[in-house]
């Protein structure tokens, strides 16, 4: 428990291998808090961005942020949401923001609902006296041609970013500034923090969550309300359902609303955006890298929108190179065999859906083939599969779900899209503070989410055979 996933001094997962140690993380207990040797970089502060932070700030806890223009919006964010008057500070090209106790907790929100954050290996480069961004044209280049390969746009229509939450962030700027003091929409439960920046960074973030009613809810909402843009997942995170972008898409374009949706699940090599989205957003922290060690995101034009021109001026205003060059040689390299693991990842991710369905100890198995799969196959390319992330829920869950996950023999902690499997209770990580709310809308806090590596199936099989084997016999 505590220890880095993988074993990298750059991990962005952290092992909590017990149902209870998930939630002494959540409680800000001792005995886990003490054990974290790291965590998921907007959630976690590495201790290597802790060190960086008191050394410019002679000592006090301080944030360090990846630009002067990235700090100064986190503390116009602390002034305006938490009433305290944040201290800049500057060392050695490095800026920072120093928040009193009042204000400490509006920074982290910032840092973790924007994702505008210092890397672990930026944070190690500057305490070495790296300051300027080591930045390889080529290495970026690159990166920029594969993302333009698969999303089928121009090299300039892809902007990169330092993590996935800084693209939807991105997004939403540019959303607001083209529309400013209009409210934006989530169209299908929500990832967390893409429903909180939304609402804590505009003028509000408004939910239709249930995917069967969205179509007719979201029409008179159109129809009352003038949007800044809407934002959807395909396939939702954690119950794998997908907006009917078919009937969606076109209702925006009637009113001149964005659609901007965030691909991380499917990603391009399974779906194909560009008949509906206008921008599309995704972490290349998950299935892209793969190998759990780098931190990345990256905002699309899709130059086949009839709003491209005017987004895509905005967003080139807006634009700060921030994605630090040592990370995007980490993710250009795993890049390069991203589509032939990710053919791999939805032969396994199918394989083991299916057996899961089939096991009598499981009372509902969400894969995207079966969640509103007419809207998933909508947009599925005709070589695409249902991608590696399943959520399933136990029998008996309340008293089942946290013995089987405590038996599963595979790693356990935050995130997705590793080469190897990695399991974690999806609404406990999530939703913690808000888990009656989180039921209301259909998303139990007994679920257990299981994104599926590249093992060999059959041995990833044996181990949920074990797990919910006591369960199977009880």
């Amino acid at each position: 428990m505590g220890q880095p996933i993988p074993n990298s001094t750059h991990a962005v997962s952290v092992a909590l291998p017990r149902w209870r140690d998930v939630v002494g993380y959540e409680e800000k207990s001792p005995e886990v808090i003490d054990r974290l040797s790291s965590g998921y970089p907007r959630f976690v502060i590495h201790p290597l961005v802790a060190e960086l932070g008191r050394f410019i700030s002679d000592g006090r806890a301080c944030l360090p942020f990846p630009s002067r223009r990235v700090a100064d919006l986190a503390a116009e964010f602390v002034r305006r949401t938490a009433g305290d008057e944040p201290k800049r500070v500057e060392k050695n090209g490095v800026h920072g923001v120093v928040a009193a106790a009042a204000g400490n907790a509006a920074l982290r929100t910032f840092w973790q609902h924007t994702g505008l954050i210092v890397s672990s290996r930026q944070a190690e480069a500057h305490l070495a006296g790296i300051v300027l961004n080591p930045i390889d044209p080529e290495i970026q280049r690159s990166l920029r041609r594969q993302l333009a390969g698969w999303y089928d746009c121009a090299e300039g229509d892809v902007f990169l970013a330092p993590t996935g939450m800084a693209s939807v962030f991105a997004a939403l700027q540019a959303v607001l500034r083209r529309a400013p003091g209009r409210p934006t929409a989530q169209l299908g439960f929500p990832y967390v923090d893409t429903l909180k920046l939304q609402q804590k960074f505009g003028p509000g973030g408004i939910l239709l969550h249930h995917l069967g009613t969205i179509e007719g809810k979201l029409r008179s909402l159109l129809d009352r309300e003038r949007l800044a843009g809407c934002f959807c997942e395909i396939p939702g995170n954690p119950l794998l359902g997908s907006v009917d972008l078919r009937r969606v898409s076109p209702m925006l374009r009637e009113h001149h609303v964005p659609l901007i949706v965030d691909d991380v699940v499917a990603t391009p090599i399974n779906v194909d955006l560009s008949r509906q989205a206008d921008l599309v957003v995704t972490s290349l922290t998950k299935f892209i890298v793969g190998s759990g060690d780098a931190m990345g995101g990256a905002l699309v034009c899709n130059p086949r929108s009839p709003q491209y021109q005017e987004l895509k001026s905005i967003v080139q205003a807006q634009h700060e190179e921030l994605l630090w060059g040592q990370d995007a040689e980490v993710i250009e390299c795993q890049a390069r065999g991203f589509p032939e693991r990710m053919q791999r990842h939805n032969e396994n991710g199918l394989w083991i859906a299916e057996r899961l369905r089939q096991h009598p100890a499981i009372e509902r198995v969400w894969y995207p083939k079966w969640e509103f799969s007419e809207a998933y196959e909508a947009v599925r390319r005709p070589n695409g599969g249902w991608g590696a992330l399943l959520t399933f829920l136990p029998k008996n869950a309340a008293a089942s779900s946290p013995g089987i996950y405590d038996r599963l023999a595979c790693c356990k902690g935050p995130s997705l899209g590793t080469v190897f499997s990695l399991a974690c209770p999806f609404t406990l990580l999530a939703h913690y503070t808000e888990l009656e709310w989180a039921e209301a809308c259909g998303v139990s806090r007994y679920l257990i989410r299981l994104s599926v590596g590249l093992e060999e199936p059959e041995d990833l099989w044996r181990r949920l055979e074990t797990a919910l084997a006591l369960k199977a016999t009880a």
